[in-house]
């Protein structure tokens, strides 16, 4: 049986999300302590005040009036210049008082002067005080005069006064001490009260706090469930307040965004439909007009000066019908989550070199690939991605196209976890044309773009790139553009060596149901994993997808938007 922690650090552990400097409930906490302790301690310094003051006042009036009056029933018994041995007898008589205080007379020429403690001559009386208690009034009366001073460390009331005109001066010494410890007991009982009020404000914080930061919490779960996708997520209307407006217009929101992506999705889903079934219904009659082309182009000499080009251009048209319809099955393999990886470990320049040989580039290909780099990749889907980059550098960049292969560490693929010591294969396709906009770079890769709006139609199908960055991520690399600093394109395609499991990789429809699209390709992925399976890796290098006779994969070749 696990035993319980410290209560100490259970306590810990459940203010510990307090201690957040930037949390709410941390600042409604100091709020409450700074509110308290501001309160507290204006409550016990004026308290202190008070007492103090009144401790003070009662212990000096009482002395005071007492020595006045000790001080005016020997004066009454003494000569009109009464000398040492009079006044001697005085401070005796006087010393006899409740209070306990020293006595000092001076006579009324300043000499002499008699003391009942050796402790408190007359030099110990501030100046400043033995001047006030020597002047007189404009009627030629004296008043009494005191100040509170310190004597070797403790606190004394020191008085003085002339109670007849031509009489003596006394002066009294009184401890104050039984009073200042009175009032430092006093002051450490204020510190208690308001430590204690700081704690009590800390504990009765952390309660309101939790209370009014419940829903809060509660509107936070729930926005953290909606973002994770659970669209049903919804919260609880409790009272009238504030917050339960706010819950109220969370759950609008929450319905209205349902609504909404569920109309995207039937939307999404009735596009793939869609494209999946004009795709395949496309391809009986292209592989008939494929059949036709042949012939036409074998014929088109013979057609004349007006046919042969009529002939031609049938030709071209109908291959670029068919790679579009290629391009539209392929993009709805990837878009419906069924797109098969048919991997093999190959060698990549061997690759490389029989994709640009069967399209007749290797005149226009700088390539500079050192051989026996080994990589576990779909040949076909490689082949596709080489094609495509360079047919693209060659037309919007031109001659000459440098390949560059190389290996080097993982680098980090969002989504992708690596390991320590696994490695990339890199393939870096660049050209020496005018380079690609910058305000164009984040869309290369994107359906369809167009860099120029103007251009209603372009050579290409305006997929291929697109269908680089599925073949990429399929892989669990990527693909990025840049720019050169000399000119021109660069295009870095970024492969695992060994590519992790396919379900780690994508999975674009997670959560979305079947919309009819996935049965469709799964039997056309099953035909090309059959065809792999019994033909070698270099015959894998650009076959025909869509069983278009001639059409090649090769012919992927649009670069988004091109330049």
């Amino acid at each position: 049986m696990t035993a319980r922690p410290p209560l100490v650090r259970r306590i810990v552990r459940r203010i510990a999300p307090t201690l957040k400097l930037r949390s709410l409930r941390f600042r409604v906490l100091v709020a409450f302590a700074l509110v308290a302790l501001i309160s507290a301690v204006a409550a016990s310094g004026i308290a202190y005040w008070l007492t103090r003051t009144a401790v003070l006042e009662r212990a000096q009036d009482s002395v005071l009036t007492e020595f006045r009056d000790n001080l005016g029933r020997v004066s009454a018994n003494l000569p009109e210049k009464p000398d040492q041995a009079d006044l001697g007898p005085a401070v005796d008589q006087m010393r006899e008082s409740s209070f306990g205080y020293a006595v000092v007379l001076v006579g009324a020429d300043g000499r002499p002067v008699a003391s009942n403690s050796t402790r408190f001559p007359l030099e110990r009386v501030p100046t400043k005080l033995q001047r006030m208690v020597q002047t007189a009034d404009n009627n030629g009366g004296f008043h009494m005069y005191f100040q509170r001073i310190d004597i070797e460390g403790q606190p004394y009331l020191v008085g003085g006064t002339r109670v007849v005109p031509n009489g003596p001066t006394g002066y009294m010494f009184k401890s104050l001490k039984d009073e200042q410890a009175d009032l430092n007991s006093l002051a450490r009982y204020l510190i208690v009260g308001t430590l204690l009020a700081l704690g009590a404000a800390a504990v009765v914080a952390l309660f309101a706090a939790r209370h009014i930061l419940r829903p809060v919490r509660r509107l936070g779960h729930a926005a953290r469930e909606l973002g994770a996708g659970r669209l049903d997520t919804r919260l609880d209307v409790r009272g009238s307040d504030e917050l339960a407006d706010l819950s109220r217009t969370f759950n609008d929101a929450a319905e209205k965004l349902e609504r909404s992506v569920a109309e995207l999705r039937a939307l999404e889903s009735s596009s793939r439909r869609f494209v999946a079934d004009v795709s395949h219904e496309l391809r009986t009659p292209l592989a008939a007009m494929t059949a036709v082309s042949e012939l036409l182009e074998e014929e088109a000499d013979s057609l004349g000066e007006q046919g042969a080009p009529a002939a031609r251009l049938v030709v071209a048209e109908i291959e670029r019908l068919a790679t579009l319809v290629e391009d539209l099955m392929e993009v709805s393999r990837f878009d419906a989550g069924t797109a098969a990886l048919v991997a093999d470990e190959v060698d990549i320049t061997d690759l490389v070199t029989a994709c640009l040989d069967a399209r007749a580039w290797m005149d226009a290909v700088d390539l500079r690939a050192p051989r026996g780099i080994l990589a576990r990749v779909d040949p076909r889907r490689l082949d596709v991605m080489v094609s495509n980059l360079v047919g693209n550098a060659l037309r919007h960049g031109g001659s000459p196209v440098t390949v560059e292969i190389h290996h080097e560490p993982r680098a980090t693929v969002p989504g992708i976890l690596a390991g320590p010591g696994e490695e990339d294969l890199v393939i870096e396709v660049s050209d020496t044309g005018p380079g690609i906009p910058e305000d164009v770079l984040p869309h290369v890769f994107d359906r369809f773009y167009k860099a120029d709006s103007s251009r209603a139609r372009s050579e290409g199908s305006g997929l291929g790139l697109s269908i680089v960055m599925e073949n990429a991520r399929i892989h669990g690399g990527t693909a990025f553009a840049s720019n050169m600093p000399g000119g021109g394109a660069k295009f870095t395609l970024r492969l695992p060596l060994v590519p992790p499991e396919l379900e780690e990789i994508i999975d674009p429809d997670e959560g979305v149901e079947d919309d009819g699209v996935h049965a469709d390709l799964d039997a056309e992925n099953a035909e090309y994993a059959e065809y792999a399976d019994n033909v070698g890796p270099a015959e894998q290098v650009g076959p025909d997808l869509g069983g278009f006779g001639g059409i090649h994969s090769g012919r992927h070749d649009e670069r988004g938007g091109g330049r």
